[in-house]
């Protein structure tokens, strides 16, 4: 089954959503994909929040925490291209860049949350993709 590799992002505070986004979408999503391979990924997603009236009185009624500002995905085919990918000194140089080094250069990447998922799959049934709610 394929491993993902999911951020819940939230925008450091200096930045606006979109000033945030923008930066995503335009720089490190292409850097990203420019070192995909290095990385031993298959597939990179990006999924930027939106704000609606009833994000608020949502969030109001459930208490919850402040909404992320977007989830980036990154997609192993299986188990030993992860692992594969974990080790290899050349991915973990290019997961320095993107996630440490970049901020060098570059406004900050934000703060984020990291879950490990393998796709489930009942016999007989497509696989699990995955749900995403964004705000």
């Amino acid at each position: 089954p394929a491993v993902k590799l999911t951020f819940c992002l939230h925008r450091l505070p200096h930045l606006t959503r979109a000033q945030f986004q923008d930066y995503w979408l335009n720089k490190h999503g292409p850097l990203v994909r420019s070192h995909a391979k290095a990385l031993g990924i298959s597939r990179y997603v990006q999924t930027h929040a939106t704000e609606t009236p009833f994000d608020a009185g949502l969030r109001g009624v459930r208490g919850a925490p402040e909404p992320y500002d977007g989830i980036a995905e990154l997609w192993w085919d299986d188990e030993a291209a992860f692992d594969r990918s974990m080790r290899d000194p050349a991915a973990r140089f290019w997961r320095w860049v993107l996630f440490t080094g970049e901020t060098r250069k570059s406004p900050p990447l934000p703060r984020f949350t990291t879950c490990v998922f393998r796709d489930a799959q009942r016999p007989g049934e497509a696989a699990f993709q995955g749900v995403v709610v964004t705000h």
